[in-house]
């Protein structure tokens, strides 16, 4: 395992190219689509299942030039239950990359084009946001293993991969932040700032330390026996 800072340089401004949408809450996602492609008419989209649907609709006849499954970008179906979307190298290297590393560089535009008519891409943008576990356990007749299968294992990662790379993307986790978002990104003309990057990753961040602890409280307080085995098959 090797740890080593980033020597390469960052920029500044960025302009929207490649954007990586997984949300739950698809409120105010017709407004975020929009409005960034005011900002590059060429930016592509990038996601899977019912968000995917959403943004074809708002692309009406433009979804073939600024739409991709992620299905399709990285050659993988989703397996059967919605799972193992998003956890895939093509996506993990596109939020993590660093921009001007030649490695990185190879990697992304050769390593992961073979087999693919799709090579990998930095991404300028992620949006996500998270199944909704603390609203599930709040309801009556939760049992364990609701809130067990409501547990978002892509979107936290996808979510503090972006956040770790706040150098090369920016990460919005709320419907509240698209506004604002696109008014800073408007005075930028059209470009995405650095100090507007590490200010969503800070809160990227913090949101992922509660979700997860949501999760290892809920767990913790159970008792087994009673609270969790019955709702098994065991064999």
């Amino acid at each position: 395992m090797s740890i080593r800072e980033n020597i390469h340089q960052v920029l500044d401004l960025m302009k929207p190219q490649h954007i990586l949408v997984s949300v739950f809450d698809k409120t105010g996602l017709d407004g975020l689509v929009t409005g960034i492609l005011r900002a590059n008419p060429g930016a592509r989209f990038y996601s899977t299942g019912g968000t995917g649907k959403r943004i074809i609709e708002i692309l009406g006849t433009a979804a073939s030039k600024n739409y991709l499954s992620v299905e399709e970008f990285t050659g993988a179906p989703e397996m059967e239950g919605g799972l193992v979307k998003t956890l895939h190298p093509k996506i993990h290297a596109g939020l993590l990359a660093e921009r001007g590393n030649p490695a990185h560089e190879e990697y992304l535009y050769t390593t992961l084009a073979q087999g693919s008519e799709h090579p990998g891409v930095y991404f300028d943008i992620f949006v996500g946001n998270l199944y909704p576990f603390t609203e599930v356990i709040t309801k009556e007749g939760t049992t364990a293993e609701t809130a067990r299968v409501n547990i978002d294992i892509g979107g936290p990662a996808m979510t503090m991969a972006s956040a770790k790379n706040w150098h090369s993307i920016a990460v919005l986790t709320s419907p509240g932040q698209y506004a604002g978002f696109l008014e800073t990104m408007r005075k930028n003309d059209g470009m995405i700032s650095i100090e507007q990057r590490f200010a969503l990753a800070v809160e990227a961040m913090k949101l992922i330390g509660v979700y997860r602890t949501s999760i290892g409280d809920y767990f913790r307080k159970l008792d087994f026996s009673r609270e969790v085995k019955p709702f098994l098959h065991i064999m």
